[in-house]
């Protein structure tokens, strides 16, 4: 073999092992929900299935538990590069993609037959959004369902929670937007400090899920639950749309397929733990407070003028809140009819 040949079989190798790191990828997600979970359980078996299949080209390191920080310092270290995602409430992504917090109008959903049946049709306009502005996902997942109300005092009126110490999170404009329609001033605290908040009374009252109240400790903190369904709370994987574009096109493929089964997935599985999660809470004696219908539909009422609030200052877009109501009142209007 001539040293030409040589010189020529050496380069094409390089060039072959140049191709294979640059398509090479370790995707580092970070995530608020606490390591031991079954949401991280759930995106682990996704990573292993991700990492068996194209043969450790493609591998997730997860950074669970807010050590990576919050939301926003999450946001920023995607931007930098730190990181290349992170597994999201969908608010979170509100600065990227102003409609992705629309299902978290305040009392817009009634029941989970509603959340399902507009989901079905709004979910890909979100997941669409959200890739136009620099993410890609792969579906959405319920976040433990609806938040409810939990308080130190019980809660059945808006007036009854006017005068409490109300938590939402920190740099959540849309919420603080919600809350001063209902004529309250909350107390804005990053999540990981909701727990010492709770303990020590800087605060008394704050919207989760039941699942939510019970992996983060917040329900050994309160007394009562008012069964109204404040907000509808969903979780989304979002990746750095220029990260994942380095990695290979068939190994994005896999990607996809094998993440988005993983978050099919863990959507079931979070609406059955929530119906737990509601059970255990009970059992261990928590107070549920069920206002009556005249009760609710005051707030309700006071609701409807929040949502007009929210949309006048930009926080969802007029057409995205239009397909919402239309969505919904299509599902009412069918619900009537099977119903006379």
């Amino acid at each position: 073999m001539t040293r030409l040949n040589l010189l020529r079989i050496a380069a094409i190798v390089l060039v072959l092992a140049m191709t294979a790191t640059a398509q090479a990828a370790i995707l580092k997600i970070a995530t608020l929900s606490p390591d031991g979970s079954s949401w991280m359980q759930k995106m682990r078996e996704g990573a292993d299935k991700v990492a068996t299949a194209t043969e450790n080209r493609v591998r997730f390191k997860f950074y669970p538990g807010g050590v990576m920080g919050n939301d926003q310092a999450v946001l920023r270290k995607i931007r930098i590069g730190q990181l290349q995602g992170g597994a999201f409430t969908g608010g979170a992504l509100s600065g990227h993609y102003t409609d992705a917090q629309i299902y978290a109008m305040p009392l817009k959903f009634r029941s989970l037959e509603e959340v399902d049946y507009v989901r079905q049709q709004m979910d890909p306009v979100i997941q669409e959004g959200l890739e136009k502005n620099g993410f890609v996902t792969f579906g959405l997942a319920d976040g433990g369902g609806f938040a409810y109300i939990m308080s130190n005092q019980p809660v059945d009126t808006v007036a009854s929670l006017q005068p409490l110490k109300v938590w939402i999170p920190a740099h959540d404009k849309m919420i603080l937007e919600a809350m001063k329609g209902f004529g309250i001033d909350p107390i804005s605290l990053p999540i990981a400090d909701v727990r010492t908040g709770l303990q020590t009374g800087l605060i008394d009252t704050a919207a989760t899920t039941p699942y939510g109240a019970i992996v983060l400790q917040w329900h050994t903190q309160v007394k009562y639950i008012t069964t109204l369904p404040m907000v509808y709370i969903y979780g989304i994987m979002a990746i750095d749309k220029k990260a994942f574009a380095r990695i290979a096109p068939e190994d994005q493929a896999q990607v996809r397929q094998i993440m988005t089964q993983a978050w099919r997935e863990m959507d079931a599985m979070n609406r059955e733990q929530n119906v737990e999660a509601l059970k255990a809470l009970r059992n261990q004696g928590i107070q549920f407070v069920d206002p009556p219908q005249e009760i609710k539909a005051t707030w309700y009422e006071v609701a409807a003028s929040v949502h007009q609030k929210i949309i006048e200052g930009g926080f969802i877009t007029p057409a995205m809140a239009d397909m919402l109501d239309r969505h919904l009142n299509d599902y009412r209007s069918r619900q009537a009819r099977t119903h006379d």
